[in-house]
C-alpha cells in the first residue's frame, strides 16, 4: 500500500471527511485531496501531526512509499546546515561591503580635496575584502554540493 492509500484508508477508518482531517491539521482541503490522490506529499511537520492522529507510527506512513521517502530526506537535508551557509554568505557580503568602502574612499580622494585615510594595515585593505569575498564564496558552495550530493 502507497501513503495516498494509507491515507485514505485511515482518514476513513476513524470516519473522518477530507474536511474534518484538513481541519485537524490546519491545512487546506486541496492539500489532503492533492495528498490523498498522489499530486503531492506533506512536509515531515504534517506527517508526525498524521501519524498522532491515527494513532499510528511515523515509520508505517513512511515506509510503506518510496517517494514519500525521498521527499522526506530531501527537506531534512535541505536544513542540514542552513546556519552555516549562512555565516559564509555573510562573510561574503561583509567583504563586498569593505570593498566598495575602500573604492568609495579611493574616488572621494580622487575627485575631492578631501585626504582620507584608510586604516594603517594596508594589507587589510587590498586583500581582506577579497579574502571575505572568496572565502565566504567557497564555503557557502561547499556546503551548496555538500547538500546536493548526499
Amino acid at each position: 500500500m502507497i501513503f495516498r492509500e494509507k491515507l485514505k484508508v485511515e482518514r476513513k477508518n476513524k470516519g473522518w471527511s477530507q474536511e474534518e482531517l484538513f481541519q485537524q491539521l490546519f491545512v487546506s482541503r486541496q492539500s489532503v485531496s492533492k495528498w490523498e490522490n498522489g499530486q503531492s506529499f506533506p512536509s515531515i511537520e504534517t506527517i508526525i501531526r498524521l501519524s498522532d492522529l491515527f494513532g499510528i507510527t511515523i515509520d508505517e506512513l513512511l515506509r510503506i512509499d518510496e517517494e514519500l521517502k525521498e521527499k522526506v530526506i530531501k527537506d531534512r537535508k535541505q536544513l542540514a546546515h542552513p546556519k552555516l551557509k549562512f555565516l559564509f554568505n555573510v562573510l561574503f557580503l561583509i567583504g563586498f561591503a569593505f570593498l566598495i568602502i575602500k573604492i568609495g574612499i579611493i574616488l572621494l580622494n580622487k575627485f575631492t580635496p578631501l585626504e582620507l585615510n584608510l586604516i594603517e594595515s594596508s594589507f587589510f585593505w587590498n586583500f581582506g575584502p577579497l579574502l571575505l569575498m572568496v572565502g565566504g564564496r567557497i564555503g557557502s558552495g561547499v556546503f551548496k554540493e555538500k547538500y546536493n550530493e548526499d
